[in-house]
């Protein structure tokens, strides 16, 4: 199986930044925050330490520990979430001979898991995310491993990666689009998919087509490849097919669509009737391919930038 831009292996040990009184030169760091936005910060002068992961991690969900963190007389720690959640009769700590409540409020943990980070493992991204909010990054990375839209093929790398993937391995076309500018398509019904890359930030997009049944429209839609829980920026695609002209007076006909663009990151195993919005073209309006004698979805389509 070819892979490629997966995922690295776990790591099993924490990078800890911590404020160090030795004269070391101060640097320029990339945070991620919680929203998701990637901000420059000045840190203090800093130093690096490492600490096994179970150090950091909550005695109820043992997930990683997050601000506020409490502790019970002998010292375990739990996170504010957990300790707020849980009736008082589970509030004990069942790791002590003590068994008493998480009633300390550690204000050294809570900076001690404010500082602590540790590098996303999606190859590219390179990001040092503190330790409590990587899930979270790397759910909505741009280098979160997707998978290859030709069903059964098996490769999953980074969405940046598919357009030479495809090129390379498959006969599936790739065409180059513009934001806010038409692209004419023509797509054979028997091969209803196409990918669609966008040079200005490097998304990549899949046009997938279906039959709703037997002498029924066919279903177009539009789909961006990335992580699920992608954060902004957002799309639009506007889709029509014009038909042929009236033999009686010239007229043609247009079906469109608009569509709120949504996210997958497993686009081997879409099905375009299951999406919320998609463009249903009518058999008389498809068009016939002479030499291949094969029906073909004669697409116009805009993708535009909704949010940055």
């Amino acid at each position: 199986m070819e892979t490629g831009g997966g995922q690295s292996a776990k790591k099993q040990r924490l990078d800890l930044v911590l404020a160090s009184p030795a004269p070391v030169k101060q640097e320029m760091l990339v945070l991620m925050h919680e929203a998701g936005e990637i901000v420059p910060a000045i840190q203090a002068p800093t130093k690096e330490a490492h600490l096994g992961l179970t150090v950091l991690q909550c005695h109820f969900c043992s997930r990683p520990l997050k601000p506020p963190v409490h502790q019970c007389n002998a010292g375990h720690l739990a996170c504010g979430d957990c300790r707020g959640e849980r009736p008082g009769n589970e509030r004990q700590c069942q790791k002590c001979e003590r068994g008493g409540g998480f009633d300390v409020h550690n204000t050294a943990m809570d900076a001690v898991v404010s500082a602590a980070t540790v590098e996303c493992a999606h190859d590219g991204c390179g990001l040092f995310i503190t330790y409590h909010k990587l899930q979270d990054h790397q759910d909505a990375c741009p280098f979160a491993p997707c998978k290859c839209p030709v069903p059964g093929c098996g490769f999953e790398g980074p969405p940046q990666t598919l357009p030479h993937h495809l090129t390379d391995v498959h006969p599936m076309p790739v065409q180059t689009i513009q934001y806010g500018k038409v692209l004419q398509l023509q797509v054979p019904v028997s091969e209803p998919r196409r990918l669609l890359f966008a040079e200005e930030d490097e998304r990549v997009f899949l046009v997938v087509g279906g039959a709703l049944g037997p002498s029924a429209p066919i279903a177009v839609s539009v789909v961006c490849i990335r992580a699920g829980a992608s954060p902004p920026p957002h799309y639009t695609a506007k889709v029509w097919v014009n038909g042929p002209p009236s033999a009686v007076n010239g007229r043609v006909n247009t079906v469109r669509a608009e569509i709120e663009v949504t996210s997958t990151k497993e686009p081997d195993v879409l099905v375009v009737e299951e999406l919320m919005t998609f463009l249903a073209v009518p058999p008389k309006m498809l068009a016939w391919d002479g030499p291949s004698r094969s029906r073909m979805v004669w697409l116009r389509i805009r993708i535009d930038k909704t949010s940055s």
